[in-house]
């Protein structure tokens, strides 16, 4: 029995420690530079002007995320108008994965109207506890930088967007445009499982 209970609280401790890596829903957001496709520096201060930004996490190499691709850039299109604009950070999701796979240029998502940045060694989806691929983080603008105000799932049906009933995203955009705070303001996302190395 005490062997049992040894085991359960490892494990409930290991499983604490996890959830707790990467910002939490509140916290603010620390400045990031990341170099895009054409080897370029670009920095979370260069979105100083956007009064929200949608980090999404991607792998050029999930299926989840090329899934996603369409509904990503009307999303992105949809909001560019109202205040919000998106980022694409394309991350390793596993071992397998060498940097030249993820930096090939013919594989980049559709979505082109909005930087797509390279997450060397997974340094930002470590920063930002992402999990999955693709997963998204809304951050807040404010006089004092960027804040996390939404983390997860971008909708509650990955592989058939006919059958979506919830818009995760989208009500996270709304409420955060209309002065309002996020309902549920952290979704379990649903992809690719991003192996750390």
């Amino acid at each position: 029995m005490k062997r049992y209970l040894t085991f359960f609280l490892a494990l409930l401790l290991t499983s604490t420690v996890f959830a707790q890596t990467g910002y939490r829903v509140g916290g603010k957001v620390e400045n990031f530079t990341l170099k895009d496709a054409q080897n370029q520096a670009v920095e979370l201060a260069n979105f100083k002007d956007a009064p929200l930004l949608v980090v999404v996490f991607t792998s050029v190499s999930c299926p989840y995320a090329r899934l996603y691709e369409g509904r990503l850039q009307t999303l992105s299109q949809n909001y560019a108008g109202k205040g919000a604009r998106f980022v694409y950070v394309n991350t390793t999701i596993g071992l397998e994965e060498g940097s030249q796979t993820d930096k090939a240029q013919p594989d980049r998502p559709s979505t082109q109207n909005f930087p797509y940045l390279i997450d060397e060694g997974q340094q930002l989806s470590k920063q930002f506890g992402a999990t999955k691929a693709p997963e998204v983080f809304v951050l807040q603008n404010s006089p004092d930088g960027f804040y996390l105000r939404y983390k997860g799932a971008i909708d509650d049906n990955p592989q058939a967007e006919n059958y979506v009933k919830e818009r995760y995203l989208a009500g996270a955009l709304d409420a955060l445009l209309a002065g309002r705070s996020v309902a549920n303001a952290e979704r379990r996302a649903t992809g690719c499982l991003i192996k750390r190395f």
